[in-house]
């Protein structure tokens, strides 16, 4: 029984669809179906966008500006008639219909290697975000998993309360006969009602808590549940020893991941913010043609011109709406701190969560062999006590309480299977491998690798590479 699925799964007869689903299957649908995942992956789509938005900074900028319009001049002049000596006052007027073109190209040509300390930082928070869709798919699966054996648990305790009640009933049924020939009291009948009674509180109170399962089951995933087939543990998955599984979570976890690519980002800020005192050289053209034509003439200019353009920083004091580049590097450096501590942070982390997966699934274990122990003992003195019942030498009360530590017994035992294959896929979890290859679910998986490539390089274009 240590090693099995929920034992107590073959007392189903809940009505449930006809379909059978799997832990495997659940697995399946909650990586391609869970909404929150679907989510994470759409962020890291996201940011594969600033790598090619970091490349930019190599490409050159074009703007053309074209202008065309009317315009009339009119002049009004003054003269006087050298004879007469009376002022004239002459008007002057004449349309024409004036055009430009304009094309200005810039090509950076040294920026204090912004750019290329750019493009490292984006493809480390690209990084980053990948490793942060891992911890998002672990903990999915994780959810998934655990939302299966919580229903799973929740519709054998529900039968089990189901088949004590049926118990119960029939024990009222054989104290009242044996009340009305007088070997019991009404004390006796009394005592069998009150447990029958309290025997439905605890069905309405398990059909409760079984709709709640099935309902975070449908959530996280995706699907209305059908029959459920017994679950089994995945320790044999994770390493043999303790120690073995700490060192790999605190090499390979993916939230240390992403704490690792969390430095590799403040380390280039710290060198983006540097270049800024670097000198700044762009190469600058600008071609103009006018057109300017009026009613007697045509006119045409063109111009071109190319030149070199070298920004030499000096000093910036940082004034009210711009940035002092010292203090911006400063504080840069101090985010490097910060981060490489947040990289402690997460290991410390990783390795006490595997410690508290280990020792809950070390007591789970344990737990197991226990409640199978108390079953086996419970249901021999559940059957002593009857016999001893019936030929006097214990009461109603004996035989109710031995019914119900029957049932208390039962009820651990589920419980310590559930727990025991949560505790192993959280163990999975924690040590940073539970994934569908590592479960050995072959099924097509997403690649994020595959959208960076199709947008990494792309120069134009605003739709994605699924056609929105």
């Amino acid at each position: 029984m240590a090693s099995g699925g929920i034992g107590l799964a073959i007392w189903f007869t809940v009505a449930l669809p006809a379909r059978a689903d799997t832990l495997n299957g659940a697995l399946i649908n909650a990586y391609q179906n869970n909404p929150q995942l679907n989510s994470q992956r759409a962020v890291v789509r996201s940011t594969d966008e600033s790598v090619p938005q970091a490349l930019s900074g190599y490409k050159p900028t074009a703007t053309a500006t074209l202008q065309t319009g009317q315009a009339y001049t009119s002049t009004v002049s003054k003269s006087v008639n050298a004879t007469t000596g009376v002022p004239n006052y002459p008007r002057v007027g004449f349309g024409s219909s004036p055009s430009s073109a304009n094309l200005t190209i810039s090509q950076t040509l040294f920026n204090g290697f912004q750019t290329a300390n750019r493009v490292r930082q984006a493809e480390s928070n690209t990084s980053a975000a990948r490793e942060t869709l891992r911890v998002a798919e672990q903990t999915i699966l994780q959810n998934a998993a655990t939302a299966y054996m919580d229903l799973l648990r929740d519709s054998a305790l529900l039968e089990l309360q189901r088949r004590n009640v049926e118990v119960l009933q029939e024990q009222l049924r054989q104290t009242r006969d044996r009340f009305n020939v007088g070997e019991v009291t009404r004390t006796d009948v009394a005592q069998s009602e009150s447990r029958l009674s309290q025997g439905r509180a605890t069905v309405l109170s398990a059909e409760s808590q079984y709709a709640r399962s099935r309902a975070n089951y449908r959530q996280f995933v995706g699907v209305e549940a059908g029959v459920l087939q017994p679950g089994a543990p995945v320790d044999r998955l994770t390493p043999r020893r303790l120690i073995e599984s700490i060192e790999i979570a605190r090499a390979r976890h993916p939230s240390v991941g992403v704490a690792m690519f969390g430095i590799d980002t403040a380390v280039l800020q710290v060198k983006i913010t540097e270049g800024s005192l670097y000198p700044q050289a762009r190469l600058i053209g600008t071609v103009q043609q006018n057109w300017e034509t009026n009613v007697t003439t045509q006119l045409q200019q063109f111009n071109a011109f190319v030149a070199a353009q070298v920004t030499i920083p000096i000093f910036n004091a940082g004034p009210t709406g711009a940035t002092d580049t010292y203090s911006s590097i400063r504080a840069a450096k101090e985010t490097v701190g910060q981060k490489r501590m947040d990289l402690d942070t997460a290991r410390d982390q990783v390795q006490a969560n595997v410690v508290t997966a280990w020792g809950q699934l070390e007591a789970a274990k344990a737990q197991i062999l226990a409640t199978n122990a108390q079953v086996a003992s419970s249901e021999i003195a559940l059957n002593g006590v009857r016999e001893e019942a019936r030929v006097g030498q214990r009461t109603t009360l004996d035989v109710l309480n031995a019914q119900q530590e029957l049932v208390n017994a039962r009820t651990a035992s589920v419980t310590a299977q559930h727990d025991r294959v949560v505790a192993s896929y959280a163990l999975l979890g924690a040590v940073g491998e539970l994934n569908l290859p590592k479960l050995g679910i072959n099924i097509p998986l997403y690649d994020p690798m595959v959208h960076y490539q199709q947008v990494r390089d792309a120069w134009i274009g605003v739709r994605t590479p699924d056609g929105r």
